[in-house]
């Protein structure tokens, strides 16, 4: 599928990326412009902004064993999804503008794949995070029972369906045979294809909503007929703060792909007064803010998430100064005694949620 391949009748398999861009109206500079290096530096910015925040998320899961459960794993899958998507954009940024032109169908193939198969991980993560979130409240739990090995079968499930969805174009949903029906914003890809891809997740966003919209409307049902028993209202209260969680994150998700996504299915359209060029680039970046807006919203909704988060950061901090032989030690008995109180803290901690009232006591305080 390069340039040194062979033509078939009908087709352009010897033919480089810059004459699929050129045909199909998107035009490519030799050089730099302003508007490339503004696009690239932003890319690349928040690239590793959302690389740092969620390695930050993986470690504080992984670390805290308050965090060792189904929804949170799931969490940490969907954080892995955005990693992922950060190192794809990463790749995309030195791939991008002037450099388009110089890569081979493979490259592009690869280049595009990547992109397609992060956001098909985070979408499916929201799923299943959304029918995790269904079934444990309608059982009237807190956290799932689900069996950690039938947790991370379905995380590599996800996983082998977005590779799956990302390698679809290479293995012959392309226009190298169609070149009428080539894209305008993926020159190599079917119009077709983006149709399918742009409606097969708005349709999945329309059944997140649906489902937590659902949820919602259930656990205020049934939060008017719970009593005022102290553990009970402890409860109703931590469903709802985790529930406004998990829905901060679905909805920050739809508001910054839609617009990327409804672009898509109007290129998919063939929609020529649509103007899609001009707006891919922003929209592309709006898309990728999202991976870095969970950890954030993980810090301000979940204490333990947010004391993990400052556990790891100062453990980095010493030793970076230790590494540079800066590192300076104040002893004193206030110190001693804090640290005295977070080792029995540590010592004395409980899971995040057990069947008892000071179990769900301690949950509730985390989630304000």
């Amino acid at each position: 599928m390069d340039t040194s391949s062979e033509d078939k009748v009908g087709c352009y398999f010897n033919k480089s990326v810059k004459f699929f861009y050129e045909e199909s109206g998107k035009n490519i500079s030799d050089h730099w412009r302003q508007r490339d290096y503004v696009i690239v530096t932003l890319g690349m910015t928040v690239c590793f902004v959302v690389i740092f925040s969620n390695l930050l998320v993986i470690a504080a899961i992984l670390k805290n064993r308050r965090f060792h459960f189904p929804i949170y794993y799931l969490l940490g899958n969907l954080a892995l999804a955005d990693l992922f998507s950060g190192v794809s954009y990463l790749h995309l940024m030195f791939h991008t503008g002037p450099w388009t032109i110089r890569l081979s169908k493979y490259q592009w193939f690869v280049r595009q794949g990547l992109i397609d198969t992060s956001l098909t991980a985070s979408v499916l993560n929201l799923l299943a995070v959304a029918v995790e979130r269904h079934q444990t409240i309608f059982n009237k739990q807190l956290l799932s029972k689900m069996s950690t090995r039938r947790v991370f079968a379905i995380m590599i499930l996800i996983w082998l369906v977005a590779i799956v969805m990302g390698l679809v174009p290479t293995m012959g949903w392309h226009c190298l045979c169609d070149l009428p029906n080539c894209s305008t914003m993926a020159p190599l890809y079917s119009r077709s294809y983006l149709v399918f891809w742009a409606v097969l997740n708005l349709i999945t966003f329309s059944i997140m909503v649906a489902v937590y919209t659902r949820i919602f409307v259930y656990v205020r049902r049934k939060s008017k007929q719970m009593s005022q028993h102290t553990s009970q209202m402890r409860y109703k209260e931590t469903v709802f703060n985790l529930m406004k969680t998990v829905s901060m994150i679905l909805g920050l998700f739809v508001i910054c792909w839609t617009p990327g996504l409804v672009v898509l299915l109007l290129d998919g359209l063939g929609c020529e007064r649509c103007q899609v060029l001009k707006y891919e680039k922003y929209f592309l970046v709006l898309a990728e803010c999202n991976s870095f807006v969970n950890p954030i919203i993980y810090c301000f909704r979940d204490t333990d998430m947010r004391r993990t988060f400052k556990e790891i950061l100062c453990c980095l901090c010493r030793r970076t100064r230790r590494h540079s032989g800066t590192e300076v030690h104040f002893t004193s008995l206030d110190h001693e005694k804090s640290r005295s109180a977070e080792t029995a803290e540590k010592t004395n901690g409980s899971p995040l949620i057990r069947d008892g009232s000071e179990d769900v006591s301690a949950s509730s305080d985390r989630w304000k």
